[in-house]
């Protein structure tokens, strides 16, 4: 039996309904319950989709790490509205979130960048994320490089590496039922930042 989702169930606050489904999935220990699709619009109007990690949310946003300089970093220099996609198959259940995205303070950024290991540290330098390179040579010669720059000292964290934070406007949970009729229960913030929700037909 496939499990519900109604106007009676849910919190009030969509982060406390995410509270619930994110215990549940990590309980279930799905694979890379983390992921997620960030949806950005470039300088043309042209949307891209990739999958980045989620490393946090509070009441603020959701919380994930990247080059600034990459192709992402770009659009949201230009565009900073933003989308992600939480898809949990194995529960049945997506989380679809839309709003701005702005950069988390240096704080934020070191403390996760140390908190990597050692080989991902060093990654962050290495690759010119989304730049035309020749060919994998060109990374191996990075890293090779920067492994006996960093030999004796910290590996510090890049000027162009940092965090972004989804600030949602919307929120969405979907949770698959019979028949393809399935719940969907949509949140929106007014003016005023109280949070209403609405039930969606599938």
């Amino acid at each position: 039996m496939k499990e519900a989702l109604s106007e009676n169930q849910v919190e009030e606050n969509p982060f406390r309904q995410f509270d619930h489904w994110w215990d549940e999935a990590v309980k279930a220990e799905i694979d890379e319950v983390n992921a997620m699709t960030l949806s950005t619009v470039s300088s043309d109007g042209k949307p891209t989709a990739r999958i980045v990690l989620l490393k946090g949310y509070d009441d603020y946003g959701f919380v994930f790490f990247t080059n600034y300089e990459s192709k992402k970093g770009k659009d949201l220099l230009l565009n900073p509205n933003a989308s992600l996609l939480v898809f949990w198959k194995e529960l049945e259940r997506q989380v679809r979130i839309e709003g701005t995205c702005e950069k988390v303070s240096e704080a934020e950024s070191d403390q996760y960048f140390y908190s990597r290991p050692e080989g991902s540290r060093i990654g962050a330098w290495a690759s010119p994320q989304s730049q035309v390179i020749s060919s994998r040579d060109v990374l191996d010669s990075n890293l090779a490089e920067l492994e006996k720059r960093f030999r004796d000292t910290p590996v510090t964290r890049p000027p162009h590496w940092g965090g972004y934070r989804i600030k949602p406007q919307t929120m969405e949970f979907w949770q698959g039922r019979p028949s393809r009729l399935h719940d969907r229960i949509a949140y929106s913030q007014d003016s005023s930042g109280d949070w209403k929700f609405v039930r969606l037909a599938p």
